[in-house]
């Protein structure tokens, strides 16, 4: 599970611009949620992933993550307040917007995933690519179902996006983790291409059984990808529907709210 508990965030603190985003913002996300997030520009969206990855800090609050210790089948409870960005993406896979990040283009596919493979791991000066494991590779990448298996040599700057994201994802989860942030990873793609990409996400997280955090703009896939739909509005939930509730939640119904915003903020 994760809890964000009270919350608080000021951008440029003692300037003219100084801009409260976050004032007791409280959030949890229980194991195994398919969360998808939206908002307008400036909602919060984005910070909201910095806070859990680290990239960025609250002024005050808690970010609590129960994770479990894979060795030892425990599990435990970490405040995740000081703790470094890398120490943090041990247990939390990330896929980003850019089609170019997440992934090294001037290796091969099964260099690539050689390196996800080993995650957390001590490396030595041994092969960083095993020849034993390069089957186990090409069996995962028959499941994206684009033929990437037989490009495994490759270099991954060669694929198309979509390939490149699928990839990513596909990376992402190759080891255990306890947390998965998607920061718009269709948002790149052509209508075709993010389709086949939201089939792969909602296949593997389901799968996998991992807890899921998905920023988009698209909001069909929020609609239809899911547990659970937030959306957020300078720094707060203003709907927040998960299950049941969820379902009955329509597109145009998330578009009249969205309307209504921009009209009381004058657009």
């Amino acid at each position: 599970m994760l809890e964000l508990n009270h919350i608080y965030k000021t951008y440029n603190p003692g300037s003219v611009n100084e801009m409260c985003l976050y004032e007791d913002f409280n959030l949890k996300v229980p194991d195994g949620q398919f969360v998808a997030v939206v908002g307008s520009n400036g909602s919060g969206k984005t910070s909201l992933l910095k806070l859990i990855c680290g990239s960025m800090e609250p002024d005050k609050g808690e970010i609590i993550l129960t994770q479990r210790n894979h060795s030892t089948g425990k599990e435990e409870t970490v405040n995740l307040v000081g703790v470094s960005e890398h120490v943090r993406h041990k247990t939390i896979g990330r896929v980003y917007q850019n089609p170019a990040l997440g992934t090294c283009p001037s290796m091969t596919i099964l260099e690539n995933m050689a390196i996800a493979d080993n995650k957390g791991k001590i490396f030595g000066l041994g092969r960083c690519v095993s020849k034993k494991r390069e089957e186990y590779y090409k069996e995962l990448l028959k499941t994206i179902g684009l033929g990437l298996e037989d490009k495994i040599h490759i270099p991954v700057g060669y694929l198309s996006g979509g390939q490149r994201q699928c990839l990513a994802l596909l990376l992402s989860t190759m080891t255990p983790i306890d947390f998965l942030i998607l920061d718009e990873h269709t948002a790149a793609l052509d209508p075709k291409t993010a389709d086949i990409v939201m089939e792969m996400t909602d296949k593997i997280v389901h799968e996998k059984k991992v807890t899921t955090l998905m920023v988009t703009h698209n909001l069909r896939y929020a609609v239809e990808y899911g547990d659970r739909i937030l959306m957020m509005h300078e720094g707060k939930a203003i709907l927040d529907k998960a299950d049941e509730e969820k379902k009955t939640i329509s597109t145009e119904e998330i578009m009249h709210i969205f309307n209504q915003i921009s009209v009381e903020c004058g657009n």
